[in-house]
This record gives C-alpha cells, structure tokens and sequence, in this order.
C-alpha cells in the first residue's frame, strides 16, 4: 500500500474514533442539525474504517506467517497463510481504493428522472411508456418510493412526456448515467408489413434540489401562469384552473404540474422540477467545461448521446458507453437492472481510479 493512502485511511480511522465520542456527548446529540451531520458523517467513515481494520488484521497475519518459515516444521503451513495473505491483502488494497474514490454530493439524494418521446412519433411515445414503467419496476426492487410528478399522455397510450419522483437511498448513485439517448428496434404493433422501426427516447436523470442551499429562485425571476388542466384527472381536476406553469427568465427553463389536486400542490412540484432542472443545468455546464479537458467515457451528461439500443427481435440490450450487450430483454424491461447498472458504475470507478493514478504518476 503507498504511504499517502496508509496515511489518510490512518486519519479516516483516528476521525471515525473521535466521532464515536462525540455522538456519546449529550451537548452534540442535544443539536439536531449537527448530530445528524455527524451521524451521516460517521455512516460514511464506518464502511471504510472497517475494510482498514480488515487490512491490518491480515497484514499480521502475514507477518505470523513470516516468522514460521525458518522453523523446518512450521514452513510449509507458513508459507501457505502467506500466500493467502498476500492474496487478500491485494483484494482489500483495491476495495479500499475504490471505496476512497471522491464521492458525488449528490449520490444519496431523490432524483426527478424525466423520459420525452423522440423521433418516431406514437411508436416513441409508446415506448416512453415501456421506460417508465421498467424504471418504476426497479426502483420498486430497490424498495423505493415513486411519484408521479408530471405526465402527458399520447394517443395510443404511451406518453410524450413524463416525470418520475424517486425517493430512495442511493436513488441518484444508481441511476445518474442513464441520462441520454434510448433507441429502440422492434415491430410496431400498427405495422402490418412486420417492419423493423427504429424510434428514440430521451431520459434525463437529474438529482433533487436542495431549495435551501443548492438554487435561489428570486420571485422577479420567475413567472407562474395558472391554467385547466387537460386529460385525465376527472371533474375536479378539468373543472379548476389547477394546472401551473412556471417559467424561469434568467434560464428560460420552464417547469409545469397538472396531476395535483390542488393548485397549491402543483405549484409546489413544479418549483422543485424547476430547481432540479437549474440545478442540472448548471451541473452539466460545469462538466462540459471538464470534458473539454478530459473526455470520459461515462457520466459526460450529453443528452444528445444515444447511450443504449433496445433490440426487440434479437432480445439483446446493448450499452454503447462500456459495449456491454445483454441478451435479456424482458428482463430488463421487467426492472431487473442491477446488471447494467452495476457495470456502469464499476466503469465509472475504473475510470476515477484511472484518472487518479495519472495524477500520482
């Protein structure tokens, strides 16, 4: 292990010892605010701490091992626990890199995940539908809460638009890199020639903002227009003038809301669309700026990428970020994720870890 990575995981351990005394002192635990800072503080620490405990409980380990090998009686078991040492030794100095990558703020945040038809008209806007629905059946594997923020329903069933409210730890971690292009290749169920079309979505994944500290709306910044809403939602919902649109004039984002009850309540969800659209916007700016220098493979957050094929009659998704094909598609559809998702974000620490190394070398 290099000596600056002993050292830090030294600091982390001395850090994590001094925050078990303080979560103990009643003036800390008496201060809401800062006891959960230090208890979020502690979570993130006790995985780490406890991976460098393991580390140095097998470092000596090989150095017992180390002193059997002169004895005659003792060598060949020695030599054997050195080699397993040494085998697990490798195994957690690369966890414990991976798990000191800098971590993304927003990681453990809810995220607002948007899905708009693209090119192919109903065939699009139907497999939005087919989107959203795989995306609420993994969010539901993963025990987390959905809401449906906004919606605008097509024709035949799909949607040319929609917004998802996830709520769930991690929700941000696991599903950021799935912003982008989604094409699919599939007979349409109104092609009587049995013609392969190809159409196109776009998701975009976009952590929720804190409204205190991540985005200030100024009032004379923005505009709010209340209207009827249209579609589904019964009497009390066509009847009032329920529906909000706001508009934000310094970025000229717009966010509207018409599936609440209330005019209040819809007001209340487009402002938090709205603030995690700035949010994501001046995100993505920023990692424009770093892409200009150091173009990485995943996370660039270009929406116009097309990132991954959906192919219907082969039964394959393939990932063109990592070239990663799977040859289960119900499956995927059906929410069964974790594959990809897992791949993608080994890729992304692959990448860090990479990026890091250049930077010591």
């Amino acid at each position: 292990m290099k000596p600056s990575m002993a050292a830090k995981l030294a600091q982390l351990t001395r850090r994590r010892t001094e925050l078990d005394s303080l979560l103990s002192d009643p003036d800390v635990t008496g201060n809401l605010d800062n006891y959960r800072k230090l208890t979020r503080e502690h979570a993130d620490l006790t995985p780490v701490v406890a991976l460098y405990a393991q580390y140095t409980a097998r470092e000596a380990d090989a150095a017992s091992a180390m002193e059997m090998l002169p004895d005659p009686e003792m060598k060949a078991f020695g030599e054997e626990e050195l080699r397993a040492a040494k085998d697990d030794l490798l195994a957690l100095e690369k966890d414990l890199e991976r798990a000191l990558l800098p971590r993304d703020p927003n990681d453990d945040r809810n995220i607002f995940l948007e899905i708009r038809a693209g090119t192919g008209g109903d065939e699009s806007a139907l497999f939005a539908g087919d989107l959203l629905r795989m995306y609420t059946r993994f969010a539901e594997r993963q025990g987390w809460q959905v809401e449906l923020t906004s919606e605008s329903p097509s024709d035949l069933g799909g949607y040319k638009e929609v917004i998802l409210r996830i709520i769930g730890q991690g929700a941000y971690s696991r599903l950021k890199f799935e912003s982008g292009g989604h094409r699919v290749q599939r007979v349409p169920e109104t092609e009587a020639q049995g013609r392969i079309h190809t159409s196109a979505c776009t998701v975009a994944v976009m952590p929720e903002a804190d409204a205190a500290t991540d985005v200030v709306i100024r009032p004379d910044d923005i505009r709010i227009d209340v209207f009827r809403a249209s579609g589904a939602g019964g009497q009390h919902v066509n009847k009032t003038e329920s529906a909000v649109r706001i508009t934000h004039f310094p970025t000229g984002i717009v966010a509207e809301c018409q599936d609440g009850r209330s005019q209040h309540q819809n007001k209340d969800r487009a402002m938090a669309v709205l603030a995690a659209r700035i949010k994501d916007k001046e995100t993505r700016e920023a990692q424009a700026k770093e892409a200009a220098t150091r173009k990485g493979l995943i996370g660039s957050g270009d929406r116009s990428e097309r990132i991954r094929t959906y192919n219907f009659p082969q039964g394959r998704v393939t990932d063109h970020r990592i070239n990663l094909t799977l040859y289960k598609i119900a499956f995927i559809m059906d929410g069964d994720m974790d594959e990809l998702t897992g791949a993608l974000m080994a890729e992304f620490q692959a990448e860090q870890l990479a990026a890091l190394a250049g930077s010591d070398a």
